[in-house]
């Protein structure tokens, strides 16, 4: 079996229509907090009225602020705006001239720009559609101009791929907050730490701009009678906005200080008190939002925690906010270090909200904490074997659910439906019992009700996502392909609103599930095209998750493709395909580690395992066979039974297969022993009732391991056993929902049937033997599976000798011989020539035998 990595639940985003481009030249920001003693230039370009391609409405006004802004700060700024080529060129290198013997030069550029054959460009408002053809004349490059502003002034740049600025700058513009403090937050954050998936990445930018807008909201209710931290709180305000966190920290830090400083004098009257007491809580949650912005939650915590102490006993609405903003602090914090006491004490901080309520009241507002209670749950939950506080969060879901819909909060609910599902996927995939698996799916439905396509596309279509994923991990515990189909369908779905020009990473998302289920379903149908669509889904993907922008995404495909190309190697009889397929694992993991991605590390493990596998049974290599039991063993260091039931029994299963292989490559029969232990083990977690595909599947595997265990020790009973396990098998593996696995049923009970005669010394299971094969030759054609046929042709001969040899006399030989003649040109098409020679001397025995009738 080939294991497939979980795919993460997959939120909506935005590619920008614009770019805008700023470069920091110069000092640091601990710096910038005394540029009055400092010469500093700046060059300002705003480029609005493009006369050949889309014009933009913005630059022209961020320029004029940001140059207005600049030189408040004391920089001498020159502010320009819609510049052709030529003008544009000038001024930059004007720019330079400026720049000399200046302690800060300041480059801020508002308008279309691109990159192209790794050189950024300043687009022009002269330029066109053809000018990339020409564009070291039609347009501006910048790398020349940093090259020389580096020999007067140090230059500091932070760029960022092409994907994350389309990703900061679009969170900017939808979120209404100034693209320089999100930029600051990134550079807090540092380069080697921005996430590199996507998704990641958005969940950060939307949480700090939530964090932005709300210290932006708040600033007209900051209320404190000390001029100076007035002026340090609009100093940190100014330098949040322009990026500069660590210099608005600085400012916060002194207006506390300042606090601090003066408490001793404030128990004059109650009334000012109050006052004082709020004003200066306020501060500390100002603190403690720019703490957070730099990802130092803990800090945060401990300020949130603080303001709350101020304003306990004043203000009802201002202790529920910052108890909360506390909360959500530590399980920030929780969530990103592992650190358990701080999960449990943002439950804590909860459980303290909902004592604020009277009486006990469930109403929406006790739903809502319950509901961020329950996701704290969760994440306890999932770090731990046992499965208590995920039930319990489930619980809390529910119960949230019942109060969003009597309150008609439909985007609530839709938050609460989809916690739910998360947290029911995350149950079902521990459990043997698809049981969570199909409340999951069916809580996924549920959500889409409420995101209607005509008004809520992008959302709609991430929701197909979703389902997609939840029907191809119930498909797991089924023997027949209805929820893959299924999962199919919704994918492709997806692709209507998620196209590659509209939305590129989303698409190429889309397509590496889409080709996660098209392998799956090929597999299962013996379907080449679908197997190949799927390859193609993936290379299509990975024209998007490059290596150097998504790395973990790339090698998620990489391995992804490895599956496709294994299940397209079943078609030939070469080891080329094989071979690129191990290429394509062993890719994945130079990014999985095991350290850091412990259950993809498992999931290539197992695939590579599943490639040498098959590598060794086509070269009859027993070190090629040695080194997939090695993979299967190696990835079961992570699939352990209690933790990954099905994972655990997966790799036993095929360690089973391998095990198989290895007896008949290296005619030791105790390795046939030894896979007769793992498919038992595999039998132990999978049940009939609960996984049937993967029951009968493992039923196959232990027939045939019996039947050549039998060749060996010549025991009719092991015989028998094994025509009894296939047979079970073939309850399930029907030939409408698994030709092959049932083709190979059906040969392996013929071939079983032949021997159990051979033991016993009788012909009266020739017929049965005949019938197996024959019907076997319903899925493997001469023109779709020509090997496979061969061996039919030769079995269905060596029925024919056997009857020939119980009396049936000359007739049953020329059955027999024109069965061993079809079956040599098999494998002579086949290009599978180490059977023939055997052939041959079955069709002289043959000849020799009716020459002395």
């Amino acid at each position: 079996m080939v294991a497939t990595p979980k795919q993460r639940h997959f939120r909506q985003g935005w590619l920008a229509g614009f770019v805008a481009i700023l470069l920091c030249l110069g000092v640091s920001e601990a710096q910038a907090a005394e540029t009055k003693s400092l010469k500093g230039v700046a060059l300002i370009i705003g480029q609005s009225k493009y006369k050949h391609i889309a014009a933009l409405a913005n630059p022209a006004n961020d320029a004029r602020d940001m140059a207005k802004m600049l030189t408040d700060l004391g920089f001498d700024a020159r502010n320009v705006t819609d510049r052709d080529a030529a003008k544009l060129k000038r001024d930059l290198d004007r720019f330079v001239e400026d720049a000399e013997g200046a302690d800060v030069a300041f480059i801020y550029y508002s308008g279309h720009g691109i990159e192209a054959g790794g050189e950024n460009y300043l687009v022009p408002v002269d330029a066109d559609v053809s000018s990339l053809k020409n564009a070291g004349e039609a347009l501006v490059p910048i790398s020349a101009v940093m090259d020389e502003l580096k020999k007067t002034v140090p230059v500091t740049i932070v760029p960022l791929p092409d994907p994350k600025r389309a990703q900061v700058e679009l969170a900017s513009l939808q979120d209404g907050v100034p693209l320089d403090a999100l930029y600051g937050v990134l550079k807090a954050l540092g380069t080697e730490k921005i996430p590199e998936d996507p998704n990641d990445l958005q969940k950060v930018l939307d949480s700090q701009a939530e964090r932005l807008k709300k210290m932006m909201a708040e600033r007209a209710a900051l209320r404190t009678d000390d001029p100076e931290i007035s002026r340090l709180v609009a100093s940190a305000d100014k330098a949040i906005g322009q990026g500069a966190m660590v210099t608005a920290r600085k400012f916060l830090d002194d207006a506390v200080g300042r606090i601090e400083e003066n408490s001793g004098a404030v128990d004059e009257a109650e009334d000012l008190l109050r006052q004082k007491r709020i004003a200066d809580a306020a501060i500390y949650a100002k603190r403690a939002d720019a703490a957070a912005l730099v990802f130092d939650y803990k800090s945060a915590a401990n300020d949130y925690a603080k303001a709350y102490s101020l304003v306990e006993k004043w203000d009802e609405k201002l202790r529920w906010n910052y108890k909360n903003q506390e909360a959500e602090a530590l399980n920030a914090h929780g969530y990103a270090t592992g650190d358990l006491d701080a999960l449990q004490h943002s439950i804590e901080a909860y459980r303290t909200i909902l004592n604020f309520i009277p009486n006990g009241e469930q109403n929406r507002d006790w739903a809502i904490t319950r509901n961020n209670m329950a996701v704290v749950l969760q994440t306890i939950g999932e770090r731990e074997t046992e499965t208590a506080h995920l039930e319990e969060a489930a619980v809390i879901f529910r119960d949230s659910l019942v109060v969003f819909e009597r309150e008609k909060d439909d985007r609530n609910w839709a938050a609460a439906q989809n916690n739910l599902a998360n947290v029911l996927l995350k149950i079902g995939e521990r459990e043997s019992d698809p049981k969570r698996l199909n409340e999951a799916v069916a809580a996924t439905r549920a959500t889409i009700e409420k995101r209607p396509r005509d008004k809520l596309p992008l959302d709609w279509a991430g929701s197909q996502n979703n389902l997609g994923l939840a029907l191809y991990a119930l498909s797991e515990r089924e023997p027949a392909g209805e929820h893959l189909t299924q999962a199919e369908a919704a994918y492709r779905l997806a692709l209507e609103e998620y196209t590659r020009e509209k939305a590129p990473v989303e698409w190429a998302m889309v397509e590496n599930n889409l080709g996660n289920t098209l392998v799956t379903l090929g597999i299962q149908l013996n379907d080449k095209a679908k197997i190949n669509e799927a390859a193609d889904a993936f290379r299509a993907a990975l024209e998007v998750r490059t290596r150097e922008t998504f790395p973990v995404s790339w090698a998620t495909s990489r391995l992804n493709l490895g599956n496709a190309l294994s299940g397209i190697a079943r078609f030939d009889m070469g080891t080329a395909t094989l071979e690129e397929a191990a290429a394509a694992y062993n890719d994945a993991l130079t990014v999985f580690t095991r350290k850091r991605f412990p259950m993809d590390w498992a999931s290539a493990q197992n695939n590579l395992g599943s490639i040498y596998q098959t590598l060794g049974q086509r070269t009859r290599d027993a070190a090629k066979l040695e080194q997939s039991a090695a993979a299967f063993q190696a990835a079961r260091q992570v699939y352990v039974r209690r933790k990954f039931p099905q994972d655990w029994a997966m790799s036993y299963y095929n360690l089973g297969n391998t095990l198989q292989l290895l007896g008949g490559v290296t005619d030791k029969p105790e390795h046939y022993s030894e896979a007769v232990d793992a498919y038992g083990n595999a039998l132990r977690e999978y049940k009939r009732e609960t996984n049937p595909r993967q029951w009968a599947m493992a039923q196959a595997g232990l027939g045939s391991t019996l039947h050549w265990l039998s060749m060996s020790n010549g025991d009719a009973k092991t015989l028998q056993d094994s025509i009894a396990a296939r047979r079970a098998a073939l309850e399930i593996l029907t030939i409408e929902a698994a030709p092959v696995d049932w083709a190979n049923a059906q040969n392996g009970i013929g071939m079983s049937l032949l021997n159990l005669g051979n033991l016993q010394r009788t012909d009266k299971y020739l017929n049965d033997a005949e019938a197996a094969f024959t019907a076997a030759l319903k899925v493997f054609t001469r023109e779709s599976q020509p090997l496979q046929w061969a061996f039919e042709q030769n079995n269905i001969g060596d029925v024919h000798w056997n009857r020939a040899s119980y009396g049936a006399g000359k007739p049953e030989y020329l059955k027999a011989i024109e069965f061993f003649e079809n079956a040599k040109q098999g494998f002579t098409e086949a290009g599978y020539t180490i059977p023939i020679p055997l052939t041959d001397q079955k069709i002289e025995l043959a000849k020799k035998q009716m020459a002395k009738m």
